[in-house]
């Protein structure tokens, strides 16, 4: 995956892990406290949570190494055996390697009868470029299929286009800003949509899915200044559906990254029952990232904080090992 703290991001937006490499670092120690946690009568579940929760994701790949060296043994099957529920979800998600992880969430979300377009915005809208080539490399060496084929075949019209663009991977990604191309694009997306019967759906597409993130900001103030209103206002009044979700989730992403997940995590939690593929997904992958800043964003928008709500809505084990990601004492 790409570095989150390259040069392209850090001018974007702040970023600051809540899981961060051990060091020191032993991985045949933690195999072997690991085998220990597991063996005999009974099952140390703080013993798990105290190393794998407190190890990077690459740092747990290198522990299952040692592990199948020292005892011929496959460390995700041994934790399957031991665990159970959401909390075994949330260790296997955390042993996955990343790419494997996201293309495993896509093709999960693709499959069967219906469309989770839900977890498609999440990950395509939220991406670099690198990412998602990393994870069309993996996604078709897992399911011997291009991602843009799946996609293709489960959505249909501007959603389609949308994934599809997003999926080819092709945002400049420079940091270079133009305040008239701005004025231009700001100007285009006004005539594309609310001065016009009907709306240009290829030109929200084409502006959202190229220009690069500082130059997208740009835009996105020249709208206000031209219409005196906000362009997630136009998005709402000109699309539906999907299509209303993926739009808002691009412009949301470049505006307040941390803020977008921290949107998707109340989401995950509020009302009748918990979204727990969503919770996990989230924090798994976002404690190595901006989780700090998430947390930030979760506590000024909600009036409480993010372990409060984890707390309320999750129970053992599996409650600890998610306040244990995000960097909260259980």
């Amino acid at each position: 995956m790409c570095n989150p703290n390259d040069l392209y991001y850090f001018l974007l937006f702040q970023r600051t892990p809540t899981v961060v490499p051990a060091n020191p670092f032993n991985p045949r120690d933690d195999a072997e406290v690991l085998r220990k946690a597991m063996k005999g009568f009974g099952t140390d579940e703080k013993a798990i949570i105290n190393v794998l929760a407190r190890r990077t994701n690459a740092q747990r790949l290198q522990i299952a190494v040692e592990f199948k060296t020292m005892y011929g043994k496959d460390l995700i099957k041994d934790l399957k055996n031991e665990l159970s529920g959401n909390f075994e979800n949330l260790i296997v998600a955390m042993m996955t390697p990343l790419p494997e992880y996201y293309a495993k969430e896509l093709h999960d979300a693709m499959s069967g009868i219906g469309t989770d377009e839900d977890v498609l915005i999440e990950l395509l809208c939220t991406m670099s470029n690198q990412e998602i080539r990393t994870i069309r490399q993996a996604y078709e060496a897992m399911y011997h299929r291009p991602l843009e084929s799946d996609l293709k075949g489960d959505t249909a019209g501007t959603f389609k286009r949308l994934m599809v663009s997003l999926c080819n991977a092709c945002r400049d990604e420079s940091m270079a800003v133009n305040q008239e191309a701005a004025k231009k694009d700001a100007q285009s997306l006004l005539r594309a949509g609310e001065l016009k019967l009907g709306t240009d759906e290829s030109t929200f597409n084409m502006i959202l899915c190229q220009r690069n993130y500082a130059q997208l900001q740009l835009i996105f103030q020249e709208y206000q200044r031209l219409t005196g209103h906000d362009i997630e206002e136009a998005i709402k009044n000109e699309f539906s559906g999907d299509c209303e979700e993926g739009f808002l989730a691009v412009i949301r992403s470049i505006k307040n990254q941390p803020l977008f997940f921290a949107r998707r995590l109340h989401k995950s939690m509020k009302g009748m029952g918990t979204n727990d593929q969503q919770l996990v997904r989230i924090v798994v992958t976002r404690c190595e990232v901006d989780m700090v800043q998430i947390k930030q964003e979760y506590q000024a928008k909600y009036g409480e904080s993010l372990a409060e709500a984890i707390k309320s809505d999750c129970s053992g084990d599996y409650k600890k090992c998610l306040l244990a990601l995000i960097g909260e004492s259980y």
